[in-house]
Formats: structure tokens, sequence, C-alpha cells
């Protein structure tokens, strides 16, 4: 039999030329760790391993919140949800110097809490909020930067998606998670406001020209015609933080009232409707495929004690915690620049979740920065991923006109990492008070 530390370095070599070949990133975890399985424990037990895992994942009742999640926003965004968020928040705040800038920061984090996917949210925002500002007369670099930053508060806005796998893959309770984020959350969107109050105030004063005040009155009203998407939130949140609903209950509630509202605006078309469900279903796959894949990548893992080795390792270099949390996030930040952010964390949580634990840390407080880290990753160059969704939206703006924009909501990103990194307790407050 191979020596199962080296065959356990073979094959996280082996997964990684799977991916340079474009197979899949949840196929080539789940090859790779059939196969090593298969060569230190025996050909059936590897079999039995592919059929157990699939079917433990895919009657996981938790796992069933993802798809939930992803018909509500794909449902909420097809109903003009997203229209209505930002229109609520520039009817308040769009008189100020670079108001449309905030509005659409404000408009995504309002938006994420009904979404749950980066990416979904910077597409959607694109299509909102891009056009407007470059119509009024906003700098391409604050646009485009806005946009693109703005959408990663998709994921770190509870419910998120992301938060659900990581949850399961660490065996973490889901609200804790949802929990967790909440003042991180409200770090993050207060940060990207301050950015663009920076931005428009320090950097180019021309870059943001206020719009006219909307009075009171019409505050009013546009609180009347757009008061959708704040029942949807309400409800979803409202509901998991109170206990009304467990999570896969609120995700339930929650698709029904983005259905009745897309039906009852008129908004949904047999054709629209398909497409949603297409789109759901196509996402769904993708993130069960991983998760599985995951498995039994695990598992070959385990079985090789990569990770009892791993720690030893760190162990004889004398590493403190905070060092290894460091490299840690460095390691992040090159990966979710290459990867989206569902495969950056389950790649790497079978060996990251036993340096976590050896040192310490708490779980829930690491999935908040987990996230925090993916989140930051995806607007990190030479990719960043969000930078390419709204590029790919603007082909006439260069790349780099965009990476310029997103320099000071970065700078504000690296200060809120470092913030919740040094004061756990940002993180683990609101879970000890609702406990």
């Amino acid at each position: 039999m191979p020596d199962p530390l080296v065959l356990a370095a073979l094959g996280f070599v082996a997964m990684f030329i799977l991916m340079a070949l474009h197979v899949p990133i949840g196929i080539a975890m789940g090859v790779v760790g059939a196969a090593g399985f298969a060569m230190l424990v025996g050909v059936k037990p590897a079999l039995s391993l592919l059929a157990s895992e699939p079917a433990s994942v895919f009657t996981n009742l938790d796992l069933a919140v993802i798809p939930m999640f992803l018909l509500m926003g794909s449902l909420a965004a097809a109903a003009g949800l997203a229209s209505d968020v930002y229109k609520l928040a520039y009817a308040f705040i769009g008189h100020h110097r670079g108001g449309l800038a905030l509005a659409t920061i404000g408009g995504c984090g309002g938006f994420g809490a009904v979404c749950g996917s980066a990416i979904a949210t910077t597409a959607t925002f694109g299509r909102v909020a891009l056009p407007e500002m470059i119509q009024r007369g906003y700098s391409p670099a604050l646009a485009t930067g806005v946009v693109a930053s703005g959408g990663t508060l998709g994921i770190i806005v509870p419910p998120s998606s992301i938060m659900v796998i990581y949850a399961i893959l660490s065996e973490q309770f889901i609200v804790d998670l949802f929990i967790a984020a909440i003042i991180p959350a409200i770090m993050a969107i207060s940060f990207y406001m301050l950015a663009v109050m920076a931005y428009v105030h320090i950097i180019n004063p021309n870059a943001g020209p206020p719009g006219p005040r909307v009075p009171w009155p019409e505050r009013w009203q546009v609180i009347k015609a757009n008061w959708g998407v704040l029942f949807l939130a309400t409800v979803v949140l409202g509901g998991i933080y109170t206990g009304i609903f467990t999570v896969n209950e609120a995700a339930a509630v929650g698709v029904t009232i983005a259905l009745m509202f897309a039906i009852g605006r008129k908004k949904l078309t047999w054709k629209s409707f398909l497409s949603v469900l297409a789109e759901a279903s196509a996402t769904t796959l993708m993130i069960y495929v991983m998760i599985i894949g995951a498995s039994i990548f695990s598992y070959f893992m385990s079985v090789a004690h990569a990770p009892e080795r791993m720690i030893e390792a760190v162990g004889a270099l004398n590493l403190s915690g905070p060092m290894v949390v460091s490299i840690l996030l460095v390691i992040y930040l090159i990966l979710g620049a290459i990867f989206d952010e569902v495969a950056a964390i389950v790649v790497t949580l079978p060996f990251v979740l036993p340096l976590i634990k050896h040192f310490g840390y708490d779980l829930v407080w690491w999935g908040i920065i987990n996230v925090t880290i993916v989140e930051i990753a995806l607007l990190s160059p030479p990719i960043g991923l969000n930078v390419f969704v709204v590029h790919a939206m603007r082909k006439e703006i260069p790349l780099r006109t965009i990476y310029a924009g997103i320099v000071p909501f970065l700078a504000a990103d690296l200060v809120r990492l470092a913030l919740l990194v040094t004061f756990p307790s940002l993180v683990l407050y609101t879970v000890q008070l609702l406990k």
C-alpha cells in the first residue's frame, strides 16, 4: 500500500490538474477522493462511498434550504424587488453627493437579504443601478466600482447560501451563522457607504453629482409603492431570528411570498417562470455536486491522516494561532480570486477546519471570517469575479477603470476584516446575546 501522506499530496495535485483541465470542481474532488480512498481502503468500500455520500447529501434536510433561497432570490429579481429596494434607498439618500452610489449600496444590502448570492446581486444591480448612474453623470470608475463591491454584500447579509454550506460542512447551526453575521453585515454596508463618501468628497468631488431632494410626501408614496422587498426581508429574517420559523420554513415562506409578488405584479410569464426554475436548478445542482465531491475528498484525506500530519507540521514550525490565521487569509485571497465563493470554501475546508479547531478558534467566528475573506477575494486582482461580471455587462468600460473604482471599497474591506479578526466579539456578541 502506498504511503498515505504521499498519496494525499499526489491526490491534491491531481485535483488541481483536473480543475485546470476544466473538469468541474465537484467532480474533480469526487474522482480523486474515490480513487485515493480505493487505494487505501479498497475498491468495494470506495464504491459504497460513491453510493452513500450522494444519497446522504440529497436527503439532507438542511441542504434543502439552498435551492429554496436560490429560488426566492430568482423570483424576487423577476418580481422587480431589486428595483424596489433601490428606489426606496434613493428616495431617502439620493440627494446627497454620491447619492445614487449610496442607494446602490443600500439596495445591494437589502436585496442580499432575499438573494444570498454575490454574483446574482452584482448582475441584478448591474442592470438596475449601473445605467442610472452612468446616465446621471457618475464617473465610470465609481459607478462600476460600487456595483462590483456592493454585489459582494449578497453573501455577507443573511440569509446567505454560502453560510448554509459552511454550517453544514463544519457541523454548526445555520441560525448561529446568520445571527453572527448581523454586526459584520451592518459594518460591511456602513464601511462601503463611508468609502463612497470618501470617494466623492476627497478623491473626486465630480464623480457623483447629487440628485434632487425627494419631498417627504413623495417618499411616503415611494414606500407605499415599493414596500414588497421590506416585507419579504422582514418576514424571512424576522421569522428566523424570533424563532417563529425554522430556516427551512422561512425559506419556503420566502419563496411563496416572492412568487405571489411576481404573479401579482404580472411580471411572471410561463417562459420567465421556466427560466427562474432552470436558473435555480442549475445553481443548486452545481452546489450539490461540489458538496458531494468535497465529502468524498474529505473521507480520503481523513483516511490518509492528512489533517493530523498538517497539524504536526505546523506545530513543528512553532507558528502561533494568529500567524496561521494570517497565512490562511492570504491563501483565501488568492483562491477566491480564482474560484467562486462556494468552490473556494468547499475545496479548502477539509484542511482548514482541523487547523482552526487545533488552535482553539470558534468555528462560528471562523465561518464569518471565511465568508468575509472570500467576499473580498471576489474583488481582488488579478481576477476578481465580480469585476468581470460588471465588465461583461459594460464592455466599453476598461477593466483598469473598474479596478480603479474598487480600490476605496477594498480598503474598507481590509479595515473591516482586521477589526473582525482582532475583535472576535464583533462576530460572537449577537450569538451569545440571543442564546
